[in-house]
């Protein structure tokens, strides 16, 4: 896709974990996606807003704003948009079943594609041991998390300065850590079992900020993702059809193109009178 304003429809979108209000929260991304494309159903599965943040220190610059008005434009102008709260925007568990501006505030739901398949949509906290029974753990691992982003932040900033694209350190060596990956693979087990146990043939989420899409023994687990490490959405085809787009790579290629030499032409003899 060219950096043009060109925009692709889905039938649906997936996006979760934004966690606006932080200085992690890759917001300028985020509406650079929105800008390419649209859906019918937009779903906003969790952690959108980090009141944990937010609770200790404010933060909410004009992009983190334009998010928010960029969806509300979604829902006016037709789309249906619905809200799963997560573990950091809890408080609007309160308000289930309420809508605002045309945002449907649900607990989770049961999403159909246009091929039939039957998805249940969740946050995906409520299968996190830690966040379940060791809330105070999740705490202090939330706030090792926000020393992990910072240093991303560093990082990068260094990354643009040496006219390098972004590139996820974090993500990086969350994926190399031992203990990490055994928990995401304990937290996609779980989440699978209860898709199983729902009688649905697979199941999306959020949560732990690691895009996949594979097969669990019959059930098609989705997460899709975050906004403040890896960049992806989840989407679904006029037809169906499930994709993981990773943003970030789409801007990494962007940066590419403009970085290639133009093709000399060679000016065109004029032929004569």
């Amino acid at each position: 896709m060219s950096a043009s304003a060109e925009v692709t429809r889905y039938r649906s979108i997936w996006i979760s974990d934004v966690h606006l209000g932080t200085r992690g929260c890759k917001a300028e991304f985020l509406l650079d996606f929105l800008k390419h494309h649209d859906s019918e159903h937009l779903y906003l599965v969790g952690d959108i807003v980090d009141g944990w943040r937010l609770r200790k220190t404010w933060y909410w610059p004009q992009a983190h704003n334009d998010v928010v008005q960029k969806i509300l434009r979604r829902a006016r102008k037709g789309s249906q948009v619905y809200y799963i709260p997560g573990n950091h925007d809890e408080a609007a568990r309160d308000y289930v079943g309420l809508q605002f501006g045309g945002v449907h505030v649900v607990d989770e739901l049961v999403h159909v594609t246009a091929d039939g398949r039957r998805f249940l949509v969740t946050h995906g906290d409520r299968f996190d041991v830690v966040v379940k029974y060791a809330k105070w753990l999740a705490f202090v691992g939330d706030n090792a998390y926000v020393v992990l982003l910072q240093a991303n932040t560093l990082f990068n900033w260094a990354r643009r300065k040496l006219g390098f694209d972004y590139w996820s350190l974090s993500a990086f060596l969350k994926h190399k850590a031992k203990s990490a990956v055994e928990f995401i693979g304990q937290y996609e087990n779980a989440l699978s079992d209860e898709a199983r146990r729902r009688k649905v043939d697979g199941v999306i989420c959020g949560h732990i900020h690691t895009a996949e899409m594979r097969d669990m023994e019959g059930i098609l687990y989705c997460n899709d993702g975050d906004w403040v490490e890896s960049c992806t959405a989840l989407v679904e085809h006029p037809c169906g059809r499930l994709e993981i787009i990773d943003w970030a790579a789409e801007i990494r290629r962007r940066s590419s193109m403009k970085a290639l030499p133009k093709p000399e032409t060679k000016p065109v003899a004029k032929a004569a009178a």
